[in-house]
């Protein structure tokens, strides 16, 4: 959507600029035009790794999930890897509206024990994080799971061969060779890293995964809180998840690495309908160590019935540092968690325009957009 233009300002007046900007593939785009952004057509809502980035998206996951998707009475499917899998399995819970505050405060919150001045073991990062993912999912599986109308679907990365166990000296030299291997060509990553999709069993993903070396794995009570854990697992950051129940044996990392933002061929849907993609940029990058590989950034055909919801960037320059909370934040304001707090905090509050934007977009007939 083309909104007017801003006065170059270094802190811009934030009241002045829409904060929400709307991208649609070609498909997408002709949609919006003759019938409008509406609940009924939706039937995928990826959502990208990125951490603290994700916070930004609250306010409107709480109203995409809350009054919107939730008069809707049709199969959508839930896509999500690392933070993005944190949100998506929320949605599936109960009262969304109220447990997307809490995930926000939760994570706006989080702080981990270590000595001053060093960056907190990946031990005890990821015995906080499980006890998280355990306070907020812990007996309530079942509501995850049995959804009426949401599939979720949890990306996560397998190490092979030498990344098949976590170890000292083999995580950096399989990752090294990752990443060798991913500069010469995406697929050929699939050598040392491949994507396992613990998948909703009552329907399949409605789409192909035939870009990247892929498994599929039946998503159940007993792996869900491992997955959604192992979505999460930022190599070096936290440890390894490994040997999921009912998954290949093995070590599981972050399911951004392979599918940072999922790129995925969402133009090859097995039915009609859109894609309602909210994210933190313009850009869908394909993996995580795709970030420095600007060629791999462009918009492609598997795009074509996608509609992007992105912060302004203009606006984003009016939030707290004029940026997107992120995670060098924790080193930024280091042992100064209340700073990083009104930091994050703030943000979030500011980002409640992006919620009440798009639900004005939702009542109009025709709503024009930027291409992708």
């Amino acid at each position: 959507m083309r909104w007017p233009p801003c006065k170059p300002q270094s802190r811009p007046d934030a009241a002045r600029m829409q904060a929400l900007h709307v991208h649609a593939g070609p498909k997408a785009r002709r949609h919006l035009l003759e019938h409008g952004l509406r609940a009924s057509d939706v039937r995928i809502v990826p959502a990208a790794a990125g951490g603290p980035k994700g916070l930004i998206l609250n306010p409107l996951d709480q109203f995409i999930f809350g009054p919107w998707l939730g008069g809707t009475d049709h199969t959508i499917h839930l896509l999500g890897a690392s933070i993005g899998a944190w949100r998506m399995a929320t949605a599936c819970l109960a009262d969304p509206q109220a447990e997307f505050e809490a995930l926000a405060q939760g994570y706006i919150h989080q702080q981990y024990a270590g000595e001053p001045g060093k960056r907190p073991t990946a031990q005890a990062v990821t015995q906080g994080f499980a006890a998280k993912l355990d306070e907020c999912f812990g007996g309530r599986e079942g509501q995850v799971l049995s959804h009426p109308r949401y599939r979720l679907h949890i990306f996560a990365s397998r190490g092979r061969h030498i990344l098949g166990r976590e170890g000292r000296l083999r995580t950096p030299l399989g990752y090294a060779g990752a990443f060798a291997a991913n500069l010469l060509q995406r697929r050929a990553m699939g050598a040392w890293l491949e994507r396992v999709v613990f998948s909703d069993p009552r329907e399949a993903l409605p789409l192909p995964l035939s870009d990247y070396r892929s498994q599929v794995v039946a998503l159940a009570a007993t792996n869900f809180q491992p997955s959604l854990l192992a979505s999460c697992s930022i190599p070096f950051w936290l440890q390894a998840v490994h040997d999921i129940p009912g998954a290949p044996l093995g070590a599981y990392w972050d399911g951004g690495i392979t599918d940072y933002h999922l790129h995925l061929n969402y133009a090859q849907m097995s039915e009609p309908g859109l894609v309602l993609y909210p994210h933190f940029q313009k850009t869908v990058v394909p993996g995580w160590l795709d970030k420095a590989l600007k060629h791999r950034h462009r918009a492609t055909a598997a795009l074509d019935n996608v509609v992007l919801l992105t912060p302004n960037p203009e606006w984003v320059r009016s939030l707290p540092n004029a940026k997107l909370p992120d995670r060098n934040d924790f080193t930024h304001y280091a042992l100064d968690v209340p700073g990083r707090v009104k930091a994050w905090q703030g943000a979030v509050d500011e980002s409640q325009r992006l919620r009440d934007e798009f639900a004005a977009l939702t009542q109009l007939s025709s709503v024009p957009s930027l291409a992708l």
